[in-house]
């Protein structure tokens, strides 16, 4: 009996492979457990159009991050705080800090996903990254001034 694995099978194979197995194991067990299909020709036709449109999902995903670090990269954010009396910040610059300044630039970035190097006590240009996914990981200039 053909069929056309949906999940993957351990000693078996991977997702969206087809294997040659014993009738009983595969009507019994995978099929009835959901880790297979019985291989037809219409099964394995929407199989290919559902990876086919995942792996197009993804393309686009991947394109739309990649617009929106190009976009970070060149942006510059500017941060105010206030300052104690020899010239430092009350308190460090926090993740939440910078993530409210890149909305007010039109950027929702969330707090979990920004990198600062070190921390921030002082006024000045520091450089931040954001972890967007897939990879990429754009670099932006934060300036951090005095109020």
């Amino acid at each position: 009996m053909k069929v056309l694995l949906v999940k993957e099978v351990k000693s078996l194979g991977k997702a969206g492979e087809l294997k040659e197995v014993k009738e009983g194991y595969g009507q019994n067990f995978l099929i009835a457990k959901g880790f297979a299909k019985l291989a037809t020709d219409a099964v394995i036709r929407q199989w290919q159009a559902r990876e086919k449109a995942k792996i197009e999902r993804d393309r686009e995903d991947i394109e739309r991050l990649e617009a929106l670090a190009k976009r970070l990269e060149t942006a510059t954010v500017r941060i105010v705080k206030k300052i104690g009396a020899n010239g430092s910040l009350f308190g460090a610059l926090k993740k939440e800090d910078i993530a409210e300044a890149l909305a007010r630039n039109g950027f929702e970035i969330d707090k979990k996903d920004i990198e600062i190097d070190g921390v921030i006590k002082a006024t000045g240009l520091y450089e931040v990254g954001v972890k967007l996914g897939r990879g990429i990981h754009p670099r932006f200039k934060a300036e951090v001034a005095g109020e």
